[in-house]
């Protein structure tokens, strides 16, 4: 067994530098969406890649026909010890809008003990803690408690389009006991956790199309169908009074799961504290269930943009041609993506008034993902959790989608462990986005940890 000590000493020792670094790889604008930003990704990938080498595996950029995709490896702890994969990514959101940033997105700053900037939670300081826990067992005592693969992407901002296709081209080469997922929510501060269920992802965009320009308002109103309306009217049949969702269907496989209900709502939930952090002015949603149920195990369909007409200064008294919505629809296990695919297009089909074309796309999607609470490796991150933070662990679902996890279930034959150091109203997102240096460091102490509870 190696010295636990000593790690933890070494992670202390260099936290400063730790942190530097990290900054270093925040500035690269890794922004995968964005084709102006192809060089920043490969500059974040190469960055990565000689960290990862500096920290002791031996790691290969692999190209794919997006982003590359980085494999480190260290193999030394023998046949017999386990192999844990560990998982994260290199690429961002996009930050705009830039002028909703306090400070400039890619200008790291520490405020109020928060590390502002685009990736720092989501998902560069997840994933960086892990390099470093890594770093300092190799420094401080020359091998690992157990085997290592770590595999970062370029592409998860954008839907991992060829992470799956890599991974099954190379299961010998990433065949795992563990698969560790850094890139969710603590339950709050102080309260560390470990993800239990992630909802799905259907994304489509809703196009609505009139006449062949843009018309005066005053000459066509009323005589001409108006796009702008016709979304609207469609996006409103989406849901009733109670916020529940109207498509015929799109409940008929939602699995009730009463025990884990039964533990949401013993969790401590504070509504006006809730309400002061988002900054809404009322919490709202599927009636007759309580907030982390409408997160985390109850379906959603959300609009997530819209674009129509003139919307500059000053009026235009213009009938637009086209409207264009994206919506979302975060799925449950076991809800279909294809099912909800064709469901949501029939929908939008039958409620679309007369006088337009509306045209469906399918952008892309991710399946949900249960976790079955039993064996060695949750055991091992509950007690690496617990000696990094001092208390026991919180066992806590995600609202989010993070769409191969149950894939590299799936593939690998292994189990996740989502152990996510974000903490609730980070901006992964948005403007602002931070991560708390306390579980930088906290959760570099638990990665460290967590490779000794595995190797014992």
């Amino acid at each position: 067994m190696s010295n636990n000590g000593a790690v933890s000493g070494y992670i202390d020792a260099n936290l400063d530098r730790f942190r530097e670094e990290l900054f270093e790889f925040l500035r690269i604008p890794s922004v995968s969406a964005r084709s102006e930003h192809n060089d920043d990704t490969r500059e974040a990938a190469e960055w990565l890649m000689q960290k990862m080498k500096h920290a002791g595996l031996e790691t290969t950029l692999h190209e794919t026909a997006g982003h590359p995709i980085l494999v480190g490896e260290w193999r030394g702890a023998g046949s017999d010890a386990p192999t844990v994969l560990i998982y994260g990514h290199y690429d961002v959101q996009p930050p705009e809008p830039l002028d909703l940033w306090t400070s400039p997105a890619f200008e790291p700053e520490i405020r109020d003990g928060r590390i502002y900037a685009r990736g720092s939670v989501d998902d560069k300081g997840q994933l960086y803690l892990h390099v470093k826990a890594i770093e300092a067992h190799l420094k401080a005592n020359g091998r690992l408690p157990v085997n290592v693969v770590m595999l970062a992407e370029g592409e998860e901002e954008v839907g991992s389009e060829n992470l799956m296709p890599f991974v099954e081209k190379h299961v010998d080469l990433l065949k795992t006991d563990a698969v560790v997922i850094s890139d969710s929510t603590m339950f709050a501060p102080g309260m560390p956790s470990i993800g239990v269920s992630l909802r799905g992802l259907a994304y489509f965009e809703i196009r609505v199309r009139g006449a062949k320009s843009d018309l005066h308002s005053g000459s066509y109103g009323g005589a001409v169908a108006n796009p702008a309306t016709a979304l609207a009217r469609i996006i409103a049949s989406f849901h009733d009074d109670d916020g529940h969702i109207l498509i015929d269907g799109f409940y008929d496989d939602v699995v009730a799961a009463p025990e884990f209900v039964e533990q949401i709502r013993t969790l401590p939930f504070d509504e006006q504290e809730y309400i002061a952090e988002v900054g809404a002015p009322a919490l709202v949603g599927e009636k007759g269930y309580t907030t982390y149920e409408r997160l985390w195990i109850r379906p959603t369909c959300e609009v997530n943009g819209l674009l129509s007409g003139y919307t500059e200064e000053g009026a235009k008294t213009v009938l637009p041609a086209y409207a264009m919505a994206k919506v979302s629809c975060r799925r449950v296990p076991d809800q279909d993506p294809k099912k909800i695919e064709k469901l949501f297009q029939k929908h939008v089909e039958k409620v679309a008034p007369s006088g337009v074309t509306v045209e469906v796309l399918v952008l892309h999607g991710g399946k949900p993902w249960r976790a079955r609470l039993e064996g060695s490796l949750y055991e091992a991150g509950a007690r690496a959790l617990r000696h990094a933070f001092g208390r026991d662990v919180i066992y806590a679902g995600e609202g989010g989608s993070i769409p191969i996890v149950s894939e590299f279930e799936r593939v690998l034959g292994a189990p996740a462990l989502l152990m996510g150091f974000g903490l609730p109203g980070e901006n992964a997102h948005a403007p602002d986005e931070w991560m708390s240096v306390e579980n930088f460091e906290k959760g570099t102490h638990a990665s460290a940890r967590l490779l000794e509870e595995l190797g014992s």
